[in-house]
């Protein structure tokens, strides 16, 4: 579970850390300019860090359906080497969509304004600037879109339909109670970050305000990547104590 928390972690580090230093340049000082390239660059490393956390997210379902209903099989199936391979994977599909999107962005024509009307270089704002035929783009953000929405959801539920049959056969009321605990963590990230990306980019744009595209594209970039670390480790004793007691300590030096 822990391996594949770091790669969660990695992905939560990259989104911010490649959004934030230029987004806080052009909102601080009310203006900005970034070349096409370094906006292609910005877009690849979002849509990899984006990919990456939908497969890590889902593998992650799995890892728990291993641990908690085949718990004896679990080492032998899950092991260093299947983790690696696994994570190795994740990167490398999520490597390969996000080239294929940057590439169909590049190829296409920006002859009129080139203000993006946007906090960073996301597709639908580099689409909407652009004046050639964009439905080759769009038909690559309908499909894998969908499908991947589709398909991640469908294991995710089918796997946690699994999972709670076990739990709920489970006569020990400590093993259900922090099966549930680890359960509630990924279910509350998956739903989190799911939310955020099928408004962001599946939902029709039509009838949205540029301003709430703004706010749904901070939430997804920004406001995600800075929670997930506090659902994952306050449910951790240790960390819950030290948090309490730092609180106390700050409550009564105010």
């Amino acid at each position: 579970m822990y391996f594949f928390l770091c790669h969660l972690a990695i992905t939560d580090i990259i989104v911010p850390s490649n959004i934030v230093p230029n987004l806080l340049y052009v909102t601080l000082l009310d203006r900005g300019t970034i070349s096409l390239s370094n906006c292609l660059a910005q877009l690849f490393f979002l849509a990899i860090a984006t990919a990456a956390e939908c497969l890590i997210l889902t593998i992650m379902s799995y890892d728990r359906y291993l641990a908690i209903c085949r718990p004896l099989h679990y080492m032998s199936i899950m092991n260093p080497k299947v983790q690696i391979l696994l994570a190795t994977s994740c990167w490398f599909g999520s490597f390969t969509v996000a080239l294929l999107f940057v590439c169909s962005t590049s190829t296409l024509q920006f002859c009129g304004s080139n203000v993006i009307n946007h906090l960073f270089c996301d597709l639908h704002p580099l689409l909407n600037l652009s004046c050639s035929d964009t439905f080759i783009v769009d038909l690559e953000i309908l499909v894998f879109g969908n499908l991947n929405v589709v398909v991640v959801c469908v294991f995710i539920v089918t796997t946690y339909i699994w999972i709670f049959r076990t739990i709920l056969g489970t006569s020990m009321t400590t093993g259900r109670q922090k099966a549930f605990s680890t359960c509630t963590s990924h279910l509350t990230v998956v739903c989190t970050y799911y939310a955020t990306l099928v408004i962001n980019y599946l939902v029709p744009l039509t009838g949205r305000s540029t301003d709430l595209s703004k706010y749904i594209s901070l939430l997804f970039t920004v406001i995600t990547p800075l929670i997930n670390p506090f659902i994952y480790t306050l449910r951790n004793r240790e960390i819950r104590s030290a948090f309490h007691y730092y609180i106390q300590k700050t409550m009564k030096l105010s």
